[in-house]
């Protein structure tokens, strides 16, 4: 008997027996859809955290006077964050001579209110100022419009550029946005741009409004306020060396003794986008745990439905028997039957997988993806299921004897 006509045999068995095999069919397909599925999603994921942060690019550093919590090194003394000048930026920009464009940017009000006419916005709009470079280096672009002019900069006119998410709850659909003035804490803004949406990811920068640094400063005014430094060098693998000379330079300028740790913080736009590639890792990790998990109980479930089937089929084994099957043919016919069922299983889970990694993927706009590696190794790992699954009820039934499995009942 050839392969053919035991998967033909297998298929009429599976028919015949619709419930028994329903039910372990759709716990396989279960097992591989979450597998795919969710893989399919994260991958969606990290396409779309990595197209985010590139925008940033890999080549920039951000340095700001808060952030994380960070270990002291042997002999450092613990400093607090006292905030980044408008003087320590100046300086800094002087001083530093590593190749770059430099960036300065505040926040000038977190929980801002823009009006216009009748129409407001909640009060959690964050209005950012910068200066010449500040788009340049973050990536930040213009969808309607255009930037500031270095008059603008330099005298801090009272113009901004919105986000989107900021146009939707002031501006009418019919309305013409550039042009046109709104009020931020009841100052007017003309407004001259519209910020281009960075997706899901980063929403907030659709909820933004962006001023002239000078204007910031006296539309704002605060004793406390830090700035931020970006700064983007030529390439990624200048990064590293970039950074430490930047840490040179904002220790001497904020005067930090040799056995003091840092006051200030500098991210790296490639770190976050490891940190949470590694996040997703780990997503991945447990996701592959649980599918493994799904289908060793499905394997175990469909070889107890094996055993059944060997035991309700006793007499057909002993008549094959007496009409010349041997050990080999009758082992062959149920591990098919059972590497069929795990493989039908397998196909409708990643069909399904597939479809609703991409279905997540369409909010996230990442196009179509199809996972290769995983829908293979899906394929792979439920055969391996399906044979694992079969050896010992096809050994035991290979084992039956002819004349006793003829008189079986």
């Amino acid at each position: 008997m050839n392969l053919t006509e035991n998967i033909r045999l297998a298929l009429r068995v599976i028919v015949g027996n619709k419930l028994r095999s329903a039910l372990t069919i759709t716990i396989i397909m279960l097992g591989i859809m979450a597998l795919i599925g969710i893989l399919t999603a994260s991958e969606g994921m990290r396409i779309n955290i990595e197209g985010n942060f590139s925008e940033m690019g890999s080549n920039t550093f951000t340095v700001r006077a808060e952030g994380a919590v960070r270990s002291r090194g042997p002999g450092k003394r613990k400093t607090d964050h006292p905030p980044i000048t408008l003087q320590q930026v100046n300086s800094f920009k002087q001083n530093y001579k590593y190749p770059s464009v430099i960036s300065a940017s505040c926040n000038a009000n977190t929980n801002a209110i823009i009006t216009r006419e009748s129409k407001k916005t909640n009060p959690n709009v964050v209005v950012v100022g910068v200066d010449e470079n500040y788009l340049k280096v973050t990536g930040t672009n213009i969808d309607q419009g255009r930037n500031f002019s270095k008059a603008e900069i330099d005298n801090g006119s009272n113009v901004v550029l919105l986000g989107k998410d900021v146009i939707s709850k002031v501006f009418d659909e019919r309305d013409s946005v550039i042009g046109n003035t709104v009020n931020i804490q009841s100052k007017k803004y003309k407004v001259i741009g519209i910020l281009a949406s960075k997706g899901a990811n980063q929403s907030s920068s659709d909820n933004q409004a962006i001023i002239p640094l000078q204007n910031a400063r006296y539309s704002f005014p605060a004793d406390d306020r830090s700035y931020a430094l970006s700064v983007m060098v030529n390439s990624a693998e200048e990064v590293d060396r970039a950074v430490d000379e930047a840490i040179g330079i904002l220790r001497g300028i904020r005067k930090l003794r040799l056995n003091f740790e840092n006051n200030f913080d500098i991210m790296k736009s490639q770190r976050l986008v490891e940190q949470a590639l590694e996040i997703f890792g780990y997503i991945k990790l447990v996701t592959v745990a649980i599918g493994i998990l799904t289908l060793i109980g499905a394997g175990i479930g469909l070889m107890n439905i094996m055993l059944v089937s060997v035991n309700e089929r006793t007499r057909e084994i002993g008549i094959s028997k007496a009409l010349g099957a041997t050990k080999r043919v009758i082992r062959i016919q149920f591990l098919t039957e059972a590497i069929v069922i795990c493989q039908i299983g397998g196909i409708l889970g990643i069909i399904l997988g597939i479809l609703i990694g991409n279905f997540i993927g369409i909010f996230l706009k990442t196009g179509f993806i199809f996972p290769v590696f995983w829908v293979i190794g899906g394929v792979i790992f439920t055969f391996i299921v399906g044979l694992s699954a079969g050896l010992y009820p096809a050994y035991k039934a290979a084992d039956l004897d002819p004349v006793e499995a003829l008189r079986y009942e």
